[in-house]
């Protein structure tokens, strides 16, 4: 009779502690620049007056903190608990947990710093500049390191369900950030998109819809995965619903992103691609809600009683509702009344608040009474934090959809005279006011739940002992003896390099049928003659636009439907954009489209609707910018600019960085003398004098011109 060699090891608390607090410190950052940039909306005095807290720019500060900070640090937290346990062994190197959490953290700092700064490269979800992108991908790999280290020296056979997504979700997040911040750099925080127009807005939202995917989605998978069930005291409702989930879920959801691009200026045949693989994504993410969900057969009477329960269901019934609702919003018909208005905003939050943040609300209401040997301080606390959430999300989300719907009609309606029946675009924004103010109302108590959860969390641990170094045993991993009948995803399951390299596979597949062909076949981006590159102040003036975050609120894309064109004039053609790095097609209309904005308005409209824009247009929500009008630009990067577009095929004359300052000065001093003789005196270098002259270019290369097919 042989005798079993149990070999003891220690499970790390210590790295799970320090992430949880992270993630809760962070959260509450998150939510709170959440709250002020809500309150914004409809007091643009709360945009404090100076250029570091107006809308444009917290707005991206919110999103990354948020997702990357409250959410990223959830998902390590979760990770570096629930992994070691399901392999019975420490992760592969403390060192690498450690460069792993510090990491992290300094790349959050550096956003919190260079966002409000203006430093910026305006993609969605991906605003971080280039050397920031590089600390990501490298801190990013030392996690996946670690992760596939541990999985080699694991002591357990098989590989549990939450482990396959954990592993598709690193490789598919290095996949993505890797070739969506591909980019020339001009100088320590400035660069350009290796990407230009049309190709550059279907790579970000490949990416973009993806870092939804495969950031907030797959990880939170693998995590209910491990965490409901352990709550719940169930095992998980079935297999092979699983292994369908699995699959399905990460081949599917890498075709989707073309459905935010739905008809716009991208080729026909990715715009049909992502609306079919959205339409399919449905089946395999209801597949995880229902799994989920009967998990907890003949245990609905703890989620009465029990508070972590509570908030696991209703995180993994807003999972349900988001990946219903993005699948209906892909649909053309659906997507010509929601794009570009609130019903986005409500719908990303739904699935930001209710799946991510319960569940990660869950998450540590459970994880910080087992790491302190203790019981939750308050489950009475924690119960009274759900209902302030759940009332938070409803306050937030169904005031959004009324928006949403007010807005998509109101710009749609066309009176019996066949005039749009709402010209003046402001008229639209006046009447969702009483939205907006509900919403930040909303915002406002899920804020004020969370830092109620913080105290329960602090009085826990302080009447408990944390246990930094976790014993346990188990026996090592013997070698495996084939038999036969073995279920095929068995075998799978215990060959984990094998089973990356095929999660690899499953999810390229689609990004490569969509993302080459656009990119290399040039009649998907038909050339338009008279399309030149911006000129050196046009170019100034742009990249000030960009570090403003202007995009936030202004789109530069006219859909192809009557409303816009008789609103904002030609609809928007992929030929425009050859010479947009990065593309400025923004994703909400909180004002009016810009793409034909150039020579609608004299120069003096332009500098006083920035200095204070309710001089122009009466009830704005718009920040004043009167520092533009005595802010000097300095211009000495012109001419590294204007090499790195070169080099990117920008058709620049040879030499012409030496030439650009001047032309630069001749352009300046033309829109000064307009000023002038309106009445307005300004310098030559001021930032107004360059964001003048980038929005009177807006569109206007398009009166002047015939398609020419290649």
């Amino acid at each position: 009779m042989s005798v079993t060699t149990l070999e003891q090891f220690h499970y790390d608390n210590k790295i799970v502690k320090y992430f949880g607090v992270a993630t809760i410190a962070w959260g509450l950052v998150g939510m709170l620049v959440g709250v002020i940039a809500a309150t914004q909306l409809f007091l643009p005095e709360a945009n404090l007056g100076n250029p570091y807290t107006t809308y444009g720019r917290i707005r991206p500060l919110h999103t990354n903190a948020v997702i990357f900070a409250f959410i990223g640090n959830a998902i390590f937290a979760g990770v570096y608990y629930s992994m070691p346990r399901l392999l019975k062994t420490p992760m592969w190197s403390k060192t690498l947990s450690w460069f792993h959490f510090w990491g992290w953290q300094t790349i959050i700092l550096l956003a919190a710093i260079t966002l409000p700064l203006g430093l910026t490269s305006s993609k969605e979800y991906a605003e971080l500049e280039w050397p920031i992108d590089i600390l990501i991908a490298v801190v990013w790999v030392a996690f996946g390191a670690n992760m596939i280290g541990a999985l080699i020296k694991r002591r357990e056979k098989h590989m549990y369900v939450a482990i396959w997504f954990y592993l598709a979700s690193f490789v598919t997040i290095a996949v993505l950030h890797i070739f969506n911040s591909l980019a020339l750099p001009v100088s320590l925080f400035k660069s350009y998109s290796a990407y230009a127009g049309v190709q550059d807005a279907l790579v970000q939202w490949w990416y973009g819809h993806n870092a939804v995917a495969f950031f907030l989605t797959t990880p939170f998978l693998g995590l209910m995965y491990y965490y409901l069930p352990k709550a719940a005291n169930r095992p998980v409702y079935s297999y092979k619903l699983s292994i369908v989930h699995f699959w399905s879920l990460i081949f599917l959801y890498i075709w989707a992103g073309p459905h935010h691009l739905l008809y716009t200026a991208l080729p026909e045949w990715a715009q049909v691609l992502g609306v079919v693989f959205s339409v399919m994504l449905i089946a395999p993410s209801w597949g995880g809600m229902v799994n989920g969900l009967l998990t907890l057969r003949g245990a609905w009477d703890k989620v009465r009683v029990d508070p972590v329960l509570k908030f696991m269901v209703v995180a993994v019934t807003a999972y349900g509702m988001a990946t219903f609702e993005g699948p209906m919003l892909s649909l053309k018909n659906v997507n010509a009344i929601a794009h570009y208005t609130d019903w986005i905003v409500a719908h990303v939050h739904i699935g930001a608040l209710g799946w991510n943040g319960f569940f990660t609300f869950a998450m540590l209401y459970w994880l910080w009474p087992k790491m302190w040997k203790t019981n939750l301080y308050s489950t009475k606390l924690a119960t009274t934090h759900f209902w302030m959430g759940t009332l938070g999300i409803i306050f937030y989300a169904l005031p959004m959809y009324v928006a949403a719907l007010t807005q998509s009609l109101m710009w749609k309606e066309f009176t019996e005279a066949g005039r749009l029946a709402y010209p003046n675009f402001l008229e639209t924004v006046v009447e969702i006011v009483p939205m907006y103010i509900i919403r930040a109302f909303g915002g406002l108590m899920y804020l004020s739940g969370a830092i109620l959860m913080v105290y329960n969390m602090v009085k826990t641990a302080k009447q408990g002992t944390f246990i930094a170094y976790e014993a346990d045993e188990a026996p090592a991993l013997k070698p495996h003896v084939e038999h036969e009948g073995e279920f095929w995803h068995r075998a799978w399951e215990r060959k984990p390099l094998f089973f990356t390299v095929l999660a690899t596979v499953a999810i390229l597949i689609g990004g490569i049928v969509e993302i080459i062909p656009t990119i290399l076949v040039k009649s998907n981006v038909p050339t338009i003659s008279s399309v030149q590159p911006y000129t050196p102040l046009e170019l100034q003036g742009r990249d000030l636009y960009i570090s403003n975050g202007c995009v936030g609120c202004h789109s530069q894309m006219i859909r192809p439907f009557r409303s816009e064109t008789e609103r904002y004039g030609e609809y928007s053609k992929a030929g425009e954009f050859v010479y947009d790095r990065p593309f400025l097609w923004g994703s909400k209309r909180t004002g009016p489209d810009l793409h034909r904005v150039g020579g609608k308005y004299p120069d003096s409209w332009h500098y006083h609707h920035m200095v204070d824009p309710r001089t122009m247009s009466p009830g704005s929500l718009m920040p004043p910018y009167p520092w533009m009008s005595t802010n000097i630009m300095d211009h000495k990067d012109l001419p590294a600019k204007i090499r790195t577009l070169q080099k990117l095929g920008v058709p620049y004359p040879e030499g012409y960085d030496q030439q650009a300052n001047a032309d630069l000065s001749i352009q300046a001093d033309q829109i000064v003398a307009n000023l002038k003789a309106s009445g307005v005196e300004v310098l030559p270098d001021t930032e107004i004098v360059a964001l003048i002259a980038y929005l009177q270019r807006l569109g206007t290369d398009i009166r002047k011109t015939t398609v020419a097919n290649p």
